[in-house]
């Protein structure tokens, strides 16, 4: 989610012990070469006022003031803020919606969902096919819920990132708690919400947070065995060097963290990362970028971050793989400059389709942001991107 919508936390607790570098652009793994510039391959659009026809009215909390021409509350619930992607393997994709407006306070009448859609390069056009809402039948989650059927809501969780698993259920990462959230195929949580130990959201119950809000799982990847997730704070826990994030291993068979603790430094502490997705054992996409919008965007990056920091300096390699503000666009397919830009404030979505070609969407932030067009709210846009070089991702992530 976008960081002008959250309030800040000053806290100070014990450091975490980390032997980190400042962060270097020369650190990757390929010498400081990077790849190339990516070039667009597609590009598809879903209109920003898209609904979940004949659902649950929406944005009563945001007091009925306009944005971007958009004026709540709506009739429906919007189909918006995309901040994961899990690939069908047939040209679709299950994308979920995030906590909705902002923040806790407002997003009470949203619903937090997991939506069906299919992009089509060709038209342009997105299809929404379908989609499931996200409950507690069975009274998991510990703490009280906003509805009284138990129908998960932006007041509940921040849902930012999601992997499916063998067994076609959900594991989401979760930003109040931070939480990992477990789902069967049809929506209803399997479990109670599993906390990450020694890292509190200022929304978590227990109290006493060292991460600020909005900083929690805001990408998690899966191990190509299907056997451990990553997931990677957005924030920097108090006390930890300055723009070091925290990745985290998890064990899905013995459903515990194992206390390993990798850390992405980003280029920059006011950066943030967007999504994070596994490549191999070892190496890991993750989504870089400022908190621009529109002329102010600047930094919007795919690096590739490997695990094994080679360098030893105490923080993953990192490989430029794509700047996603310069994206050659030789057949116009994003418009007539032989240039695309993703000027988007947040970018929260990325896949791999092939060994050299990436799926890229940006969170909406309905009806907030306007990167694309000042006055106008974003659509979704779904891109292709075809890189300069080969992942030499592992096969089982080709599928």
């Amino acid at each position: 989610m976008r960081n002008l919508r959250r309030v800040g936390l000053g806290v100070g607790v014990g450091a975490l012990a980390l032997t980190l570098a400042a962060p270097s652009a020369s650190a990757h793994n390929d010498g400081g070469r990077g790849f190339g510039q990516a070039t667009l391959t597609g590009w598809a659009s879903l209109p920003a006022a898209t609904f979940v026809s004949a659902s649950d009215p929406s944005g009563a909390l945001l007091g009925g003031t306009p944005s971007n021409g958009i004026t709540p509350p709506f009739d429906d619930q919007p189909v918006q803020g995309f901040s994961g992607i899990v690939k069908n393997g047939d040209g679709t994709f299950d994308v979920i919606s995030d906590n909705g407006y902002g923040n806790k306070a407002n997003s009470g009448d949203f619903v937090l969902r997991i939506h069906h859609v299919a992009p089509d390069y060709g038209k342009k056009t997105v299809d929404v096919l379908g989609g499931i809402n996200l409950t507690d039948p069975n009274n998991f989650v510990p703490f009280p819920l906003t509805r009284k059927d138990r129908v998960l809501t932006g007041a509940d969780f921040d849902i930012e990132s999601i992997q499916r698993v063998k067994d076609g259920s959900y594991w989401i990462g979760d930003e109040f708690g931070p939480y990992l959230l477990h789902f069967d195929r049809a929506g209803r949580l399997l479990q109670a919400p599993i906390p990450l130990p020694g890292v509190r959201a200022p929304e978590n119950p227990e109290g006493n947070p060292n991460l600020n809000s909005s900083k929690g799982f805001e990408g998690m990847a899966q191990s190509p065995d299907g056997r451990t997730l990553y997931p990677l704070l957005e924030g920097t826990v108090a006390g930890d060097p300055a723009g070091a994030l925290r990745l985290n291993e998890f064990d899905l068979v013995k459903q515990k963290y194992t206390g390993k603790i990798f850390t992405y430094q980003l280029e920059d502490p006011a950066y943030a990362i967007g999504d994070a997705i596994a490549v191999d054992d070892n190496r890991f996409l993750v989504i870089e970028r400022d908190n621009g919008q529109g002329a102010t965007a600047k930094f919007k990056r795919i690096y590739l971050a490997d695990k094994r920091d080679r360098n030893h300096d105490g923080k993953m390699d990192k490989t430029l793989v794509a700047d996603l503000m310069n994206i050659a666009d030789p057949r116009h397919l994003g418009g007539p400059s032989n240039v695309f830009t993703f000027p988007f404030q947040t970018i929260e979505d990325v896949v791999i389709l092939d060994d050299r070609t990436l799926g890229v969407v940006n969170d909406n932030n309905f009806p907030f942001s306007s990167g694309r067009t000042p006055g106008q709210p974003d659509n979704d846009e779904f891109i292709t991107i075809r890189l300069t070089d080969n992942l030499h991702a592992d096969k089982r992530f080709l599928k």
